[in-house]
């Protein structure tokens, strides 16, 4: 018997998932059975929800944000040329970061007019690059940044659109290494120390740069503050001094991305649509409190289209008791396929798929095959205690910076990714073979 939604809270982490005759299943589909026919580790992704999740942005866009606001997939959570097809087919644009992400945007078919180009560390190779690919829009991070480029499309004899990328000060209270708004940010050009008003002169005086208007990020995997409010408040007044100051208006403002996920029970749950229609209210009564034009909003998604989407499985290689001290679960895989606990101790829920029936009676440590102690997974977690070599796991909610920050550590394969759609699957990412690792050397 499957049990509904209602009596199985775990639901909301991995979107789409429940049990059946004591098998874990998602979007639909029986997980062990997965499992075996493409091989373990396994990244899952369930396409429906991709494509949900899009349409939450969409929608609340098209309701709450002025014409010509666009939603933009930060490609960097999870970048491949299926994703890039899918995130297009849905109407949005696509925010990118490196040569490798327009490349793979651009073998995907993706309309370059609609990629927008961020990085703090551009070079000239690559911004050379992007103005060959067509790419949009650059987010200017910086002044080295802003004159290298004027230069490269000046000998193109093109004018190039830039939002120059704006640090507002704000402290969205997350981990560290995911804040990106402060003041001190390797990020953007700072208001408060007022050389964002340079920046943006000089910015102004470049003649083959199109300044459409300003981008701020202040950070990720954010719940509970208004921080998309206040980074409104900070840049619609930063909007009025410039006007001020030398006449300029921006025909865009860039909020960056940034809402949080649930990886645990404990997390919250995001009403998204609601979030945007919160900013767009603030936007509109700061802009008519200071005489200002609504600029088109532009908004990065990434963790929030993609991470409650996808799934990951592995087999257990030992169940492994040192007495009196602890347990641990070994696994297939590691940190060279997930490696956010070990980088920032991300939480995730887990499962054994095959007992979901059993009693969670085993208090673990989940742990990869790599050759190194901090090869977590995940640890302090409850597993049953009937697990053995060679059971299923499942990590829930990887859809987001798991199949993006996977390294060739140990010069272990990268894992497939599987699509899961309307009850069928597909081999989206080939998995590398062993061949695979050694192709580049010499």
């Amino acid at each position: 018997m499957t049990q509904t939604p209602a009596a199985f809270p775990e639901t909301a982490l991995c979107a789409n998932m429940d049990r059946q005759e004591g098998r874990l299943r998602f979007a639909g589909q029986d997980t062990l059975a997965l499992a075996r026919q493409y091989g373990t580790p396994l990244y899952l992704m369930d396409e429906d929800r991709i494509r949900h999740n899009c349409r939450l942005y969409t929608k609340a866009f098209e309701e709450h944000l002025p014409a010509g606001s666009q939603v933009l997939y930060a490609s960097k959570a999870a970048s491949f040329k299926g994703m890039c097809r899918i995130v297009e087919s849905e109407g949005l644009g696509l925010d990118v970061v490196s040569s490798g992400e327009i490349h793979t945007a651009q073998a995907a078919g993706f309309p370059m007019d609609r990629v927008y180009y961020h990085g703090n560390s551009k070079s000239d190779a690559d911004i050379a690059f992007a103005l060959d690919a067509g790419v949009g829009c650059f987010v200017v991070d910086g002044v080295e940044e802003l004159l290298s480029l004027e230069a490269e499309a000046g000998r193109r004899n093109r004018r190039q659109k830039v939002l120059l990328r704006i640090t507002p000060g704000i402290d969205p209270h997350t981990y560290a290494a995911v804040s990106t708004g402060q003041v001190d940010s390797k990020f953007g050009v700072s208001i408060e120390t007022g050389q964002a008003d340079a920046f943006v002169k000089l910015a102004l005086e470049q003649p083959h740069l199109h300044v459409a208007g300003y981008h701020c990020h202040v950070g990720s995997q954010v719940f509970w503050e208004d921080v998309f409010e206040r980074s409104v408040l900070v840049m619609m007044a930063f909007i009025r001094h410039m006007q001020d100051d030398c006449g300029y208006l921006p025909e865009e403002l860039d909020l960056g991305g940034g809402y949080g996920v649930r990886y645990v029970e404990s997390d919250p749950a995001i009403d998204i649509p609601a979030k945007i229609a919160s900013v767009a209210e603030t936007l509109k009564a700061i802009a008519l409190r200071l005489s200002l034009p609504v600029p088109r909003i532009l908004m990065e998604p990434g963790r929030s289209i993609v991470a409650d989407a996808g799934m990951t499985l592995y087999t257990v290689g030992s169940v492994k008791e040192i007495t009196g001290y602890k347990r641990y679960v070994s696994i297939d895989g590691g940190m060279s396929d997930n490696p956010r606990y070990a980088l920032y101790g991300s939480k995730y829920t887990c499962f054994n798929v095959g007992r979901m029936d059993d009693p969670a009676d085993m208090r673990c440590d989940l742990v990869g095959k790599c050759c190194e102690s901090g090869d977590i997974i995940q640890p302090d977690i409850l597993m049953p205690s009937t697990t053995k070599r060679g059971d299923t796991v499942a990590v829930c909610t990887t859809g987001a910076y798991n199949f993006s920050m996977a390294s060739g550590y140990n010069r272990l394969p990268r894992p497939p990714v599987v699509m899961l759609k309307e009850g069928t699957s597909y081999v989206a990412v080939k998995g590398e073979t062993l061949d695979d690792i050694i192709r580049l050397d010499i």
